[in-house]
């Protein structure tokens, strides 16, 4: 069976910059057809940002394709702001997106963390929500930090965890999250962007099963390394805003949305077990594990489903 692709490069027909509170303006960009099925789509990080090829996950001939750079990163303003930035606030900035763009319900499409602010916004907002297409499960509980920037991938990548931790004095590596967040916020730039660097360049090259120079790259730029790094662990520092297992306690909201889970069996950033869990909390969900796959959504396995996921909606909501 051949595997779906991308489909090819669309560009905007309008762009925003939406003020929202304590000063943040949201990029916000429309691709496809003005009249045509809603879908937002949610990036990671959280303070990843859009890309331009978030926008091809979607047949621009069929859906209203919306992107919004979260607060704090890509082009929204101001860059790497911490101030007002937690996950009701970006839950709130979907709603006041959703009403100004006057759509009554859409789909939902997030991987990683956009996985756990779309499963947020739907808790929240079901009745807005036609259906959810996410891929690489982040739950944001705090084993689920601890796996990743304390100990356990480590153990996967132990080269990579050697830069990971370079920035960080001996003596306070027991807390490696606090000991970024120290350096991420204090007034010495230089210490700040190298520990960006260091914290950004971790997760690039733990995403792919097989290295890509395109995704580490990536994540090295270092207006990019910069949101992504202050504001993942200003989030982490404060349990993502979110109580604790919020998502799967709150799972029976779910319950009348269809889902679509698409999660790599060696994803070394956000393991496959919480994939399995929220599929187990909300069964009514399809869960397809990619067997050749990690965490990136340029995977090609990711992307086939993926694209196969979104066509599967475009049939069924159109």
């Amino acid at each position: 069976m051949t595997m779906q692709q991308l489909f090819p490069a669309v560009e905007t027909y309008q762009t925003h910059m939406l003020p929202v509170s304590h000063g943040h303006s949201l990029y916000i960009e429309e691709c496809g057809q003005p009249d045509g099925l809603p879908v937002v789509f949610l990036h990671g990080g959280p303070g990843a940002g859009c890309e331009s090829y978030h926008r091809c996950f979607f047949d621009p001939g069929v859906y209203r394709i919306i992107l919004f750079d979260q607060r704090g990163c890509g082009r929204s303003t101001p860059h790497a702001s911490l101030h007002g930035n937690t996950t009701d606030a970006l839950v709130a900035d979907m709603e006041t997106i959703r009403e100004r763009l006057g759509i009554s319900q859409w789909v939902v499409f997030g991987g990683s963390w956009g996985s756990t602010l779309g499963l947020v916004y739907a808790e929240t907002f079901p009745e807005r929500v036609l259906g959810l297409v996410l891929r690489g499960i982040f739950l944001c509980r705090p084993r689920d930090i601890q796996w990743f920037y304390q100990q356990g991938a480590s153990a996967l990548l132990p080269d990579h965890w050697e830069g990971f931790l370079e920035p960080v004095p001996a003596d306070e590596r027991d807390d490696l999250v606090n000991a970024y967040y120290r350096l991420l916020t204090g007034n010495d730039e230089v210490a700040r962007m190298t520990a960006a660097r260091a914290w950004s360049l971790w997760e690039g090259l733990a995403s792919t099963l097989l290295p890509k120079a395109a995704v580490t790259d990536h994540f090295a730029h270092p207006r990019t390394a910069l949101s992504l790094a202050r504001i993942e662990c200003h989030y982490f520092v404060n349990n993502s805003f979110m109580l604790e297992n919020q998502i799967l306690r709150n799972a029976t909201r779910l319950q009348k949305i269809p889902g679509i889970i698409v999660h790599g069996r060696y994803d070394v950033v956000c393991p496959l077990e919480q994939a399995w869990a929220l599929h187990r909390a909300w069964p009514q969900s399809c869960l397809q594990i990619i067997q050749d796959a990690g965490h990136s959504a340029t995977e090609h396995g990711i992307v086939d489903a993926l694209v196969a996921a979104t066509n599967q909606f475009a049939r069924r909501f159109q």
